[in-house]
């Protein structure tokens, strides 16, 4: 009788769920285009390294519309934050991250895959920092789930330096 109560009791247990198995991160591959419709960009996007100075690569500012995807991190849908980057000018024409600061928690951002799959991922925050205060341990630190960072240049822009003061960065985790 009593071991009829538990396995009765277990079952109920199993069907509410309690002992489902943990969600889990879509699988990843490469990365092939990231679309942000709140700012009507959308780019395909292409592998960045690192730089000889150890600095993160960035797409060339001669094609500002072209965002890239920092291939030495993870993809985005992995564990960890995926980092694209992209200009917010070149040189005058309009780049692809421009209207990068007017996103707003809740905006979506899609990232399709050469897989044909896509991530989904909402913004939770966006911040502009100066660079010379960039907050790498929260960009590229570990995370519990698959996670995204957008980056681009922002604030004032320093004409001896040639270079914007300030970086504008979007958080977001997946939808």
């Amino acid at each position: 009788m009593i071991r009829a109560a538990l396995a009765v009791a277990l079952g109920l247990l199993l069907l509410s769920g309690c002992a489902a198995a943990p969600e889990q991160a879509p699988t990843a591959s490469v990365p092939a285009a990231v679309e942000i419709p709140a700012i009507g960009a959308r780019s395909s996007l292409i592998p960045l390294g690192l730089n000889e100075d150890g600095t993160v690569e960035v797409p060339p500012v001669t094609s500002p519309r072209q965002a890239g995807w920092y291939s030495l991190g993870p993809a985005p849908g992995e564990r960890g934050p995926a980092v694209i980057l992209g200009h917010v000018d070149g040189n005058r024409p309009q780049g692809i991250f421009s209207r990068l600061h007017e996103l707003a928690p809740g905006d979506r951002i899609s990232v399709s895959r050469v897989d044909g799959s896509r991530s989904g991922f909402a913004v939770t925050r966006v911040e502009r920092v100066p660079k010379t205060d960039f907050p790498t341990a929260a960009v590229y630190g570990d995370t519990a789930g698959p996670e995204l960072r957008l980056i681009t240049c922002g604030g004032v822009f320093d004409r001896a330096a040639r270079s914007y003061r300030d970086n504008v960065i979007v958080f977001a985790v997946l939808a």
